[in-house]
């Protein structure tokens, strides 16, 4: 049993918290990220301004987040028709009905029908049903749509050109790859996972297909308006805020808060979305011309399809209405952010489309009059287009969109690098740090500084032959704490200073995986302990990626608010190493890293941002994680998988893993890698690396950059790596007496001290 002076750390107070530390890691994080979506509306109202500048800048930022990023095709709108029956598919009062294609990006098009007056055309609108209806439904030509419902039918009645796209719908039918594996993943999903890394998103792809098709109609002269229901609904929205040639728009079926954003189906998910733009602001982007809002019940969606033993790995999420009060609270917060100059209303309705959204949106156009009757009667001339066959041509259009897309990400990283000042090492290192900020707050997020107090709490938990094993909690905001294990090794001398190694766990894991001396892990065999054996102080902190749904969802929660795990994560570590490095038997230059798994992805990204790690060891992650992220050719991509959080905005064009390694040179970098680990094949981790080892060759310290295979799975391995430590820690053991006493960190590590200010 240890001596009671052993049971604290000294300058510590005793921690006296039971139960899972790890749940109760992630609720506190839960709990901070709901405070913060409940406060996103007061923060974006302080930043809200209505001037001309002001607003044209809200609108590029709302381009860049929903990814409407494509140069789009020159108009060209092509009416089709059936060799064996040419000429429109119908023909009702007034008007005709063809089916239409028209460009948008190279190899992706619009497609969808096109009801056009056989008179006077009073005003050209683009009517978008929610995503699960067709074309010909809105347009009566198919049946499971009631009359009122048929909003295209209906404004052609009276006059009007409408264009109705076909939408991306929620059905699994074509989501994987039946070479490799399919999914329950609604189709939007899908295409979602592969935009969102790439810096695109399927709402930004829609609103283009809008935008493409408003090129065809502008020609004619006519005011143009947008209507949609359901997913239709969102897409009117952000078309309307986007576009300013659009004169009237109507959106039924989609408006209200968005803070419970991160419920809903997760192809709605915009990074960022939230400390900019609800609701309210994109009407405000729409005032001073005309927006009406009809609240009326949503589309039901209770969640993706249901999993099958073929087909899983869908997020969960749905759609449901919401109250009258909250519709209300977000249209009145949209006319004070309007400032008295719109045009806004707000009706009710217990179906989508009524007489009065209609006639409504028919004033705001200028056309005046009563709206026609329904269902006037309509006359089938050809056969209708296949909408399982249109369905399939429009999501592969687009998934294959990404994979060109994924193609061009190597060369748009090489443009985004090209002011990185390689004449020196210091040029380098100076140059990064606009990278290295860009990485933390555009893509990872960045949270403020902690303004707590570190408040350290620690307790005893094993007592060795060679160390001491303690828990340590750290405040970092409130309600989020820091949290792992200490091995402290014996016998240190007086004034000696060890350094440390950080030993970061993967998925599911916890501290007791590598710093449990009673716990044999496949995976992690005690290395925290090997390592505290052979003298290192280790640190085996607990990152919140455990509880199966529940941390996913703390991603969803956090990505509205421009933040992510690893926002957190970060900040954890930033902690971490204040505390390490007030330790009086702490070395606070040679701090090092080791991360396993998803704690290799760590690896990547924590000492990337944080200088005061001084080298980074990534095992069984490394790979070309770009690809892993995107591919839908290749199995070992998450495309097929329930990984749902692993995508992160515009990755793709800004750091795949070499240019992370870029933000950590020159410091000591390496990987060890398996040759039988499923993370990646050998092929992708040896191209990743071999830019790493360029740029460490190029400038010299080669020697800095190593990689170690092999004959093994997904583990840690400890040979070459522990022989890595020892060598630019400048440790042989205690009785190698090699431990630090004095002399500057430049000259152990060839890099300049780090800076002490933990800033990020």
């Amino acid at each position: 049993m240890a001596h009671k002076t052993h049971s604290v750390l000294p300058h510590t107070a005793p921690l006296e918290w039971e139960g899972d530390l790890a749940a109760r890691m992630v609720e506190g994080l839960r709990a901070y990220l709901l405070r913060q979506t409940e406060a996103a509306p007061a923060r974006r109202a302080k930043r809200w301004k209505r001037g001309e500048r002001a607003v044209a800048a809200k609108r590029r930022e709302l381009r860049r987040l929903i990814g409407a990023a494509d140069q789009r095709l020159p108009a060209a709108l092509q009416l089709l028709s059936d060799p064996t029956h040419p000429g429109p598919l119908a023909a009702g009062p007034g008007y005709q009905v063809w089916a239409l294609r028209w460009p948008v990006f190279k190899n992706v098009d619009g497609e969808g029908l096109l009801l056009l007056p056989t008179g006077r055309t009073r005003a050209s609108i683009v009517a978008l049903p929610d995503c699960d209806w067709t074309p010909e439904q809105l347009a009566g030509l198919a049946p499971g749509l009631s009359p009122r419902a048929q909003f295209a039918r209906r404004l052609a009645e009276s006059g009007c050109q409408v264009l109705v796209p076909c939408l991306v719908d929620r059905s699994d039918t074509h989501s994987g790859n039946p070479a490799i594996r399919m999914t329950n993943q609604p189709h939007r999903e899908f295409i979602y996972r592969a935009a969102f890394e790439l810096g695109r998103h399927l709402i930004g792809f829609e609103v283009q297909k809008i935008s493409a098709a408003l090129d065809c109609l502008t020609a004619d002269g006519q005011p143009l308006g947008v209507i949609g229901y359901g997913e239709g609904g969102l897409l009117a929205l952000y078309a309307a805020a986007l576009d300013t040639r659009i004169r009237a728009t109507a959106v039924s079926g989609y408006f209200g808060p968005r803070q419970t954003l991160w419920q809903e189906p997760i192809y709605r998910n915009v990074f960022g979305l939230l400390e900019e733009f609800g609701d309210a602001e994109l009407a405000g982007l729409v005032a001073p011309r005309s927006l009406c809002v009809e609240h009326c019940p949503h589309p039901p969606v209770p969640g993706p399809p249901p999993e099958t033993p073929k087909r899983s790995g869908a997020a969960p999420g749905g759609i449901a209405t919401p109250t009258a009060t909250a519709v209300a609270a977000e249209f009145e917060r949209a006319c004070r952010l309007a400032d008295g100059r719109h045009t806004f209303s707000l009706l009710a309705s217990t179906l989508p489309g009524s007489d009065a959204l209609l006639a409504r949106f028919l004033g705001d156009l200028g056309i005046k009059g009563r709206l026609k009757p329904q269902a006037g009667k309509m006359r089938r001339l050809a056969p209708l287009p296949d909408p399982a066959a249109r369905q399939q041509r429009q999501f592969h259009q687009l998934v294959d969109h990404t994979q060109e897309l994924l193609a061009q990400a190597e060369f748009r990283r090489r443009d985004f690098w090209a002011k990185a000042d390689t004449t020196s090492v210091q040029s380098w290192q100076q140059s990064c740090n606009w990278y290295r900020n860009y990485l933390s707050k555009e893509v990872i997020g960045e949270l403020p500084p902690s303004r707590l107090a570190l408040n350290p709490r620690t307790r005893l938990v094993y007592d060795e032959p060679k160390y001491r094993g303690y828990e340590v909690v750290l405040d970092v905001y409130p309600e989020v704490f820091a949290y792992g294990i200490l091995l402290v090794p014996k016998k240190i001398r007086p004034g000696q200073q060890r350094p440390v190694v950080v030993c970061q766990h993967g998925l599911e894991g916890r501290p007791q995986d590598l710093a449990d001396p009673k716990v044999e892990s496949a995976y992690y065999h005690r290395y925290a302990c090997r390592l505290a054996e052979k003298g290192f102080v280790t640190f085996s902190p607990q990152n919140p990626y455990i509880g199966g749904e529940t941390y996913r969802v703390l991603q969803r929660l956090a990505n509205p608010l421009k933040l992510s795990l690893f926002s957190f994560i970060v900040r954890q570590h930033q902690r971490l190493l204040e505390w390490l490095s007030s330790l009086p038997f702490v070395d606070p230059e040679r701090l090092a890293f080791y991360g396993l798994s998803y704690g290799g992805k760590t690896a990547m990204r924590v000492p990337a941002i944080l200088g005061q790690y001084c080298l980074s060891i990534c095992s069984a992650d490394y790979n070309e994680w770009i690809w892993k992220n995107v591919s839908t050719r290749h199995l070992y991509s998450y495309m097929f998988h329930a990984e749902y959080e692993m995508p992160e905005f515009d990755l793709g064009n800004t750091f795949n893993y070499a240019e992370m390694s870029w933000l950590i040179f020159p410091r000591p970098f390496m990987v060890e890698r398996g040759h039988h680990d499923g993370v990646a094949p050998d092929e992708w981790v040896a191209y990743e690396f071999a830019r790493t080892k360029r740029r460490y060759v190029l400038s010299g310290l080669g020697e800095k950059a190593e990689i170690e295979y092999f004959d093994g799975p997904h583990t840690i391995n400890g040979k070459k790596t522990f022989r890595f430590l020892e060598e630019h820690l400048n440790w042989g053991g205690p009785e190698a007496g090699r431990a630090k006493q004095g002399g500057s960190a430049k000259r152990r590590t060839g890099r300049p001290a780090p800076r002490r200010s933990g800033r990020v």
